[in-house]
């Protein structure tokens, strides 16, 4: 059988690259406990600089003669980006997906007595190691649990890059009977050839084996076995309404004796996503009311714990979301349990992100970071699709980028044929784009009323998607505006990062969500605010701000309520813009949030209004404040004489309050028509000669040519100061620059620089 050791205690660490470190103990080293990151201040706006390099870590293992008889693994939950393990100075193992889980077989490395264990983790840029480029911080560190595994000589495969060697399978046959599937292989690592067997038990949640089933094996080497049983009328997974879950003991035997057993949840559902209904979860539509998570938090990094997963779910299940994204890479086995557990549906995903590798064309990290998702996750119930991409086109957008999207939607069918494909795109891909064929799911990503455009124009993007796609499943995959809480206004309007505006940009999205049944649903970006160690913004540095929480899980913002309202069955009122507690006008709106039918409002004891309607945002227009304090309660009621109340606290002042806004917001990219210094009367275009240089050429080639190079920077020397334009020289070009909002350059001078490039000459 097999046993889990914890081996998170006594690690030494040291952010000094020093490669005796593989075979000789860390001089003068830190203690530390695993998870650990060394980005938890630095990669979320600390004041040292972000650190990306290579750092060590070692820890004593003692060994017995007994345990040489034994098969040990070391398992890594993950090392980012990049882990090699040394065992006693020899490398045994390594990782290049820096989410990914990871083993390590220890038997040839080990001797009796104290070993050393020595772990290089690299969170360095490298061109070959996904992701290259992203809005979050790269987190380096042993980040996740360390386990030692403690393992007979038969059992299930290890190393096969999943985590179980088992993997279940389920589909529904006909209209009351469902297919369980149970394959894997076993492995016997002994020189004596053993005739076993394989059993199965699948036990509802009252222990009761509904079905039991055994298959012989003859143990040789590494065997694979298949199970496919019926069940009649299985209690159904059924999202949050009721994730029933049966456990399926999966068992392999040698010479009368249990070598190794696997307890694996599981739950009965179908799911299936169409144009014009949605999502059917179990025959029946459901709106995908979704939420994004990063797993990084405050002054932690994304070294977390079981316990700040708990209470990430805990907000998430508050606001009644039933789905959630885990961007941008494989997150921890527990969250995903997590959401079996509490029927959250869950869309998984790599970090195929921004920009694809230059010096590996054919992405082989991006499959290998896939193949692992998918075998690692694969027995998890609540994942109904696999991500394969995420705005991948922002930089370059190529035949060779749609080949690779259409060979990950590919292997992930493979894998997997029974689950759901997804990707996620920019604004900039076409509605028409072939890449809106290669996946069973299209997301888009739309900041309409942030980075672009009103907020008006998302309901019409759908309705324009929709038009030329009309069997395409569509879903908004991500959404959002970056809010700090402190700051509010009156007249909220865009990149004010108040929480008004935040509110304002939410209410739109559901709206527009809800009211249009072919949208499956959307992902709110995000649930917190995480760590992006480059951003500064909304008055905050190294953070995106676009959480309905803050990073430290401390505060709720008005908008977290606002989902509340629509998503949640549990009964509350909440009254908005508590923090704006310095009013300096006279007449002021309050806003409501509540999932109740009728509310009572009161100023000062004194009783305002009554308002009954089925609205979850409910607005009590141009309520006076005289100088001075006052107190407002809302009181809500359910149909069964319940009460639920809440209360805040307004001053009417004399002056606007200058802590409420943010001064000097304006950025680079957003500097309204910048061009109009350079010439742009003679802006024809023109046809563009072989053999010179042209718009179209990688900012990359520009800068190998002197004349070329110097071309660029008379029009864009402003925008190369920043981490974005260094990772993306070798694919953006200024063709593709001109497809981005944020930078907008007009048509007329791109025909302006192409002339100019093309009296340029390549060598």
């Amino acid at each position: 059988m097999m046993q889990i050791n914890a081996l998170n205690d006594d690690w030494t660490f040291s952010k000094h690259n020093d490669p005796s470190f593989a075979t000789q103990s860390i001089p003068e080293g830190q203690s530390v406990k695993l998870p650990h990151t060394w980005n938890q201040a630095d990669g979320q706006g600390g004041s040292e600089s972000y650190f990306r390099g290579k750092c060590w870590y070692q820890r004593k293992l003692t060994i017995s003669e007994e345990d040489l008889t034994k098969r040990l693994y070391l398992e890594f939950g993950a090392a980012g980006n990049i882990g090699r393990v040394y065992i006693n100075g020899s490398l045994s193992g390594e990782s290049r997906c820096g989410y990914a889980m990871f083993r390590v077989a220890l038997n040839p490395y080990l001797k009796e007595g104290e070993n050393l264990i020595a772990v290089l983790v690299d969170n360095s840029y490298d061109n070959e190691v996904l992701p290259l480029l992203a809005d979050f911080t790269f987190y380096g560190g042993l980040y996740r649990e360390v386990n030692l595994l403690v393992m007979d000589d038969v059992h299930f495969d290890v190393l096969d890059n999943g985590r179980d060697g088992v993997y279940l399978s389920q589909r529904k046959t006909s209209e009351t009977t469902f297919e369980l599937s149970v394959h894997g292989q076993v492995v016997n690592e002994s020189q004596v050839l053993h005739e076993g067997e394989v059993l199965l038990q699948l036990k509802d949640q009252e222990g009761q084996v509904v079905i039991e089933a055994k298959a012989p094996l003859m143990l040789d080497g590494v065997s694979k076995f298949e199970f496919r049983n019926e069940i009649d009328s299985p209690i159904l997974w059924n999202g949050i309404i009721h994730p029933y879950l049966y456990t399926a003991a999966i068992s392999v035997i040698g010479d009368g004796q249990v070598r190794d057993t696997r307890n694996i949840p599981i739950g009965f559902r179908t799911i299936e996503a169409t144009a014009e209904q949605g999502l059917i979860l179990n025959g029946k539509p459901i709106k995908l009311n979704g939420v994004c998570r990063h797993q990084d938090y405050g002054n932690i990094g994304n070294a977390i714990t079981k316990m700040h997963m708990d209470e990430d779910m805990a907000m998430i299940r508050e606001i009644g979301a039933n789905s959630i994204r885990l961007a941008h890479y494989q997150h921890d086995d527990y969250f995903y349990s997590l959401c079996d557990r509490y029927g959250l549906l869950v869309w998984a995903e790599i970090p195929y992100i921004s920009i694809p590798s230059t010096k590996d064309p054919e992405n082989h990290n991006a499959v290998e970071q896939l193949e692992r998702l998918i075998k690692q996750a694969y027995n998890h119930c609540s994942i109904y699709c696999w991500g394969v991409q995420n705005e991948i086109t922002i930089a370059v957008e190529t035949e060779h980028t749609h080949n690779t999207i259409k060979k990950l939607a590919a292997l992930a069918k493979q894998l997997d044929p029974n689950r759901l494909t997804a990707q996620a795109n920019i604004n900039g891909v076409e509605d028409d784009s072939i890449i809106n064929m290669y996946t069973d799911i299209v997301g888009y990503n739309l900041y309409y009323g942030w980075y672009y455009g009103e907020i008006k124009e998302l309901g019409e993007r759908f309705d324009a998607f929709h038009h030329t796609n009309p069997n395409t499943p569509l879903i908004l995959s991500e959404y959002g505006v970056d809010t700090n809480p402190k700051f509010h206004s009156y007249e909220p309007k865009v990149q004010d990062y108040t929480e008004e505006y935040q509110l304002l940009f939410h209410h739109n999205a559901l709206e527009s969500i809800n009211s249009r049944p072919f949208v499956q649903g959307g992902y709110v970006w995000n649930m917190f605010d995480f760590g992006s160690a480059n951003r500064r913004e909304g008055g905050e540095t190294g953070k995106n701000l676009k959480g309905l929480v803050t990073i430290d899980r401390k505060l709720k913002k008005d908008a977290f309520y606002l989902y509340k309202a629509y998503w949640s069955q549990e009964p509350f009122v909440y009254l908005t813009g508590r923090r704006f507690v310095n009013r300096h006008q006279e007449m002021n709106d309050i806003v409501i949030l509540t999932n109740l039918p009728r509310v009572k409002v009161c100023k000062n004891g004194v009783f305002l209004v009554e308002i009954e309607s089925n609205e979850s945002m409910k607005i009590l227009k141009n309520v006076a404040l005289a100088r001075g304090e006052h107190h407002l309660t809302v009181e809500g009621f359910d149909d069964h004489g319940n009460v639920f109340t809440d209360e805040m606290t307004l001053h009417r002042v004399s002056e606007r309050d200058s802590g409420y806004v943010l001064e000097n917001t304006k950025k680079v990219f957003n500097v309204v028509n910048w061009f109009e210094k350079f010439d742009l009367t003679n802006a024809e275009a023109s046809p563009i000669k072989e053999g010179y240089y042209s718009t179209f050429d990688t900012i990359e080639v520009l800068y190998g040519n002197e004349a070329a190079k110097a071309v660029f920077l008379k029009y864009f020397e402003a925008y190369t100061n920043n981490p974005f334009f260094e990772v993306t020289m070798g694919v953006m070009s200024i063709q593709k620059m001109s497809q981005i909002v944020q930078y907008n350059i007009p048509p007329e001078l791109l025909a302006v620089i192409n002339r100019e490039l093309n009296t340029i000459q390549k060598d």
